[in-house]
């Protein structure tokens, strides 16, 4: 299956053109790494000279648009759209220690919480995500762990859906953040969540969410807050009947957040539209086409 995705992203028009940064950046080391700061580190700028920051940046900047982070790689702040260390901050309290767990991160994007979930103590980190620029920046990352380097043994991306995994039955931790309202089956999803937790593994579920009852589901239109792969949008209650009914015990509730401008927003390193582009310029607690503006819940439960 790696090797099948490895033939598509071989097959993409920027391949060629990834490829030569990948090589570029892999001159630069460093001995110096810190996965619990909020822009996950990677050296310093002391340990190069200007120059080479100036190419360090240049390459990093090459591969945007950058979705999620912080990253600072020799003192370069990668400030991604996402501020991804606030949703880290909203989940980390309320999970189980990852200490020498097996984690699975489904939807993992350039891979910014795995870092954090390795630096959490996590024995193994594997994250899926099927978009190959996530990949490659992803790679252009960790290639800046030396390869004596412990912690680059201990995590890896695979360019796959969880539609292409095998029931494996086999993780402590199963992470979902951002994925389950572009799924046009939620339940199959789900189940396909659970079929990767081994019994009493613990999933974490991240999720648009809207007001409401057990009963309250909300199916927007052809775009939600711009968006065409949006499909449904459950209340909080709703959907911990649906991990309920799927065999999932102690379903709790740990936060729910309205995601502001300063959350998401545009940057030098993902320079299109953002968030402030998706609402009503007249009324920001509606999307632009007049649904409820985004609003996002962690639900944390259990396998039995």
């Amino acid at each position: 299956q790696i090797a099948a995705a490895d033939r598509i992203c071989s097959e993409h028009g920027d391949y060629s053109r990834w490829q030569a940064i990948l090589e570029n950046l892999y001159q630069f080391k460093t001995g110096k790494i810190d996965f619990t700061l909020p822009a996950v580190q990677f050296g310093n700028k002391e340990q190069i000279k200007p120059a080479q920051q100036q190419q360090i940046q240049q390459h990093l900047l090459a591969l945007h648009p950058w979705r999620k982070g912080p990253f600072t790689v020799h003192g370069i702040k990668v400030d991604s759209e996402w501020r991804s260390d606030w949703k880290w901050d909203r989940v980390a309290p309320h999970i189980a220690s990852l200490k020498g767990r097996n984690v699975l991160d489904v939807g993992c994007g350039s891979g910014y919480h795995m870092w954090r979930m390795l630096g959490e103590g996590a024995d193994k980190v594997v994250g899926i995500d099927p978009t190959q620029l996530f990949l490659i920046q992803f790679h252009a990352i960790k290639q800046f762990i030396s390869k004596s380097s412990a912690p680059s043994e201990n995590i890896h991306f695979l360019p796959m859906g969880i539609e292409d995994m095998q029931p494996l039955r086999a993780f402590d931790t199963v992470f979902s953040m951002g994925v389950l309202y572009h799924r046009k089956d939620p339940m199959a999803f789900l189940q396909q969540l659970k079929d990767q937790l081994r019994k009493g593994g613990e999933l974490v579920l991240e999720t648009l969410v809207v007001d409401g009852d057990e009963n309250t589901v909300l199916m927007a239109g052809e775009r939600y807050a711009q968006m065409r792969n949006v499909w449904f949008l459950p209340s909080t209650a709703a959907l911990s009947v649906w991990l309920g009914r799927l065999g999932f015990e102690n379903i709790r509730v740990v936060d729910i957040n309205h995601t502001t401008l300063d959350e998401q927003r545009a940057t030098p390193w993902m320079e299109t539209q953002s968030l402030k582009d998706f609402l009503d310029p007249e009324d920001i607690t509606r999307t632009i086409e007049g649904y409820p503006a985004p609003q996002r819940a962690v639900i944390v439960a259990n396998k039995k």
